[in-house]
């Protein structure tokens, strides 16, 4: 759970200027209760939530990590 203080909080909730993993914990976590909140504690609400957090980490690692990764290993070599 992202507990920042409340200042940060605040500032958060007007702003989208994320300093730190913590605080992108604190943006995920209130998207997340907010779907929650409008569609109501279930399984299916929970599962989507958990889906599309799921989805997007997959979608992230394909897109960005994995080149990435490729790179460097061009540059500094295999480890296998």
């Amino acid at each position: 759970m992202p507990y920042i203080d409340k200042r940060t909080r605040s500032y958060l909730n007007t702003s989208m200027d994320i300093n730190g993993p913590g605080e992108l914990n604190y943006m995920l976590t209130k998207i997340c209760k907010l779907y929650i909140e409008k569609f109501g504690e279930s399984y299916k609400t929970y599962n989507d939530v958990v889906g599309a957090l799921e989805s997007c980490k997959l979608e992230l690692y394909r897109r960005k990590v994995v080149p990435y990764e490729e790179m460097k290993m061009e540059q500094n070599g295999d480890v296998y």
